[in-house]
């Protein structure tokens, strides 16, 4: 069975649904509703409804945006908007998610609220016929360009094996909250593109890492500054031609979001959902093993929603 018809009638279209017939063993953690009342939640999952409406489900289960944003914050906002395709395409994170998150921001304290990224193709046709540039104008955010090293300092990491020093944008080391926003899709490179892999889009030169074992690179990097949340875009999911897909026989409607305080949880839960064990794909067995972050998925408190 070939991974379209997999996730369509298997487990990868069961779990956030909760219909999947598996062994107990399968689901175990994935989707335990294990914590008090009043606990905050560690990472949600979210599926059935329209990207705006589920991101404000699960943000308000999650605690609300004033959890992570305060009065008079400089926040970042971090889609993926690499690919000058339209929104059906879903190469780029939804634009309507995008619109929701800066919103929600402002109707937290934000004093500002940035928008960018280091795009594969041409900057300005990538902002604009991904539809995030209406989106960001729309609900009165910055939407800055990432296309000149200029804009990206040094820095550098520590305890690291591979990748010792890079470039990151400026926005990012100057903000108060950092918000990452990847779309769910088929990487030919990487299996999978989701959150930690999402932040080559802050730095300039992807092409070292590329050349020096990609999935440590991703992983190493990681371990640099962690986003404040995490957002995964898996309404429609690229399965594969990725990352910039040939047409929308590549997709496949999941109508799902997950979101979460841990990037690599929620890369793990992601990759749960497109139908790859986490351990398969090497930047998530990396970031385990250096503990980017908790890749027990049981060891979280996590909520499932259906809309």
């Amino acid at each position: 069975m070939d991974r379209r018809n997999f996730i369509k009638t298997g487990i990868a279209a069961g779990l956030l649904a909760g219909t999947a017939n598996l062994k107990p063993s399968a689901l175990h953690g994935f989707f335990s509703d294990s914590a008090p009342a009043d606990a905050p939640f560690d990472l949600v999952a979210i599926k059935g409804g329209e990207p705006d409406a589920m991101f404000l489900k699960a943000l308000d289960a999650m605690g609300g945006m004033k959890r992570f944003v305060k009065k008079n914050q400089k926040v970042v906002v971090k889609p993926n908007i690499g690919w000058d395709v339209v929104p059906e395409k879903a190469a780029n994170t939804n634009p309507k998610l995008v619109s929701a998150i800066i919103r929600s921001c402002f109707d937290a304290g934000a004093k500002e609220v940035y928008v960018f990224d280091n795009t594969c193709d041409n900057w300005t046709r990538c902002y604009s016929n991904s539809g995030i540039e209406k989106a960001v104008k729309d609900a009165k955010g910055k939407l800055v360009p990432g296309n000149q090293e200029s804009y990206y300092h040094p820095i550098e990491l520590k305890n690291t094996k591979k990748l010792s020093k890079a470039k990151e944008h400026e926005l990012i080391l100057e903000s108060d909250v950092f918000i990452n926003v990847p779309v769910l899709k088929h990487h030919g490179s990487g299996k999978i593109t989701v959150a930690m892999k999402n932040l080559m889009g802050i730095v300039w030169d992807r092409g070292f890492w590329h050349r020096n074992d990609l999935h440590q690179c991703i992983a190493d990097f990681a371990s640099y500054r962690k986003p404040d949340l995490n957002i995964v875009d898996a309404y429609n999911v690229m399965l594969q031609n990725g990352p910039r897909g040939v047409s929308v026989d590549d997709l496949v409607l999941m109508k799902s979001q997950i979101i979460s305080t841990d990037m690599l949880a929620a890369d793990v839960a992601s990759a749960k959902l497109f139908g790859i064990q986490p351990e398969n794909v090497n930047y998530i067995k990396y970031g385990t093993s250096m503990k980017i972050g908790q890749g027990d998925l049981s060891k979280l408190n996590i909520k499932r929603l259906v809309i």
